[in-house]
């Protein structure tokens, strides 16, 4: 038993299809690149990342003086 499909069925999974195709070529053809994501190619030692992140300076502090209510 195969169901008929109305025009607007055919015309959702068409745009599944080609949805589905984008993504798959979007993959290949970031394998496809030779490019390695920086994560796995570039191990940081804890050392590195100890003066990284969050430094309140004097202009994020004028801000903060600022906003408060």
């Amino acid at each position: 038993m195969s169901k008929k499909q109305s025009p607007k069925e055919k015309n959702v999974s068409g745009r599944r299809a080609f949805l589905k195709g984008a993504a798959v070529a979007g993959g290949a053809a970031a394998l496809a690149s030779g490019q390695r994501a920086v994560a796995a190619s570039d191990p940081v030692s804890g050392d590195a990342l100890a003066g990284s992140g969050y430094q309140e300076s004097g202009h994020i502090r004028d801000y903060y003086k600022t906003a408060r209510l």
